[in-house]
């Protein structure tokens, strides 16, 4: 459908703040083993799915109205890189199959000119790693994503808000492991996003940009760097139901990576940028969207690519 009036904007909301799958936790270190950083497993790792904020990411439910959101992931890499960009790990071969289920309400309360906002994510995660220290799986809930209060605003084709997030554990872990289902510590996150609907909403133009500040894993004393991701999209509507266009994510670990307070040889930045295609479609009030991310340019993480099958599903009615 061709977006003409605000209310019939929020059926095509699917992307606020999901978690469907955080990267592993790896040592990058799995080749060249050392006793003393064998349980260093939080480098590489982030308690977001970067990527998965890429539809309508500025965008909330009406006032007093909640939405339903489910996500499926499928992620694959055949290479752990380091800092240089070259395979560390020889036979390395990531699969992560991943589904999350998000509620957003929008309490119609006013609060600094825009309104608040709350939202949980739950993800369960499957990982299956091969490599030279032979096959490994799991599965497990991974890092829960919660958002108390969020600002949000509209004023004609822009919609925008800001907040902060916070990402507890994740409950299935063991220091001794090289593969864990989500990360073992406490993260914040100061964030925002933006999204512009020119041309009676046929045109969308879309970033969400986050700087997550990441607590110590108790049981390793390792502390993960701090990460800026910035995710994007840019669609149009050829269709009354039908919308194409790109999508994608930039990130970069802007300090290094401790432990026992001493930062970690080389510091460890994480830095990866995906891009691909997204494709929109509505079923009635529902809207479906499919998406494929590339990742290039990858410094000190798994290199690899995502698919993505998003569903929105507005818990009200619309008016005609």
């Amino acid at each position: 459908m061709i977006v003409d009036n605000e209310r019939k904007q929020h059926v095509f909301f699917t992307g606020r703040r999901g978690s469907a799958v955080a990267i592993i936790s790896l040592s990058i270190l799995l080749a060249f083993p050392g006793p003393e950083l064998l349980s260093a497993a939080d480098g590489g790792g982030s308690v977001y799915p970067a990527g998965v904020e890429t539809i309508l990411p500025g965008m909330m439910p009406p006032p007093g109205q909640t939405l339903l959101l489910e996500f499926n992931n499928f992620y694959q890499a055949n290479g752990l890189m380091d800092g240089r960009g070259h395979s560390l790990v020889p036979g390395f071969h990531l699969r992560v199959a991943a589904v999350a289920v998000k509620v957003v309400h929008n309490w119609g309360v006013k609060a600094l000119g825009g309104e608040l906002v709350s939202s949980v994510a739950l993800p369960i995660v499957y990982e299956h790693l091969t490599g030279p220290f032979g096959s490994l799986q799991k599965t497990g809930l991974s890092n829960p994503d919660i958002s108390v209060l969020d600002i949000a605003y509209a004023k004609g084709a822009w919609h925008w808000w800001y907040g902060i997030d916070a990402f507890t554990p994740g409950p299935a872990y063991n220091r001794n492991d090289i593969l864990n289902v989500g990360e073992h510590h406490f993260a914040t996150a100061p964030e925002g996003a933006v999204t512009w609907l020119p041309q009676r909403g046929q045109t969308e133009v879309s970033s969400k940009f986050q700087y997550i500040l990441n607590f110590t894993n108790p049981a390793t004393q390792y502390r993960s760097g701090r990460e800026f991701v910035w995710e994007f999209a840019v669609m149009h509507t050829f269709a009354r139901k039908l919308s194409l266009g790109v999508n994608g994510y930039g990130y970069q670990q802007t300090t290094d990576d401790r432990q026992f307070g001493v930062s970690v040889a080389g510091g460890n930045r994480g830095r990866v940028f995906a891009a691909g295609p997204e494709i929109k479609y509505h079923l009635g009030e529902v809207a479906l969207i499919l998406k494929y991310q590339k990742e290039m340019l990858v410094e000190n993480r798994t290199a690899g690519h995502s698919m993505w099958l998003q569903v929105g599903i507005p818990l009200w009615k619309h008016e005609k």
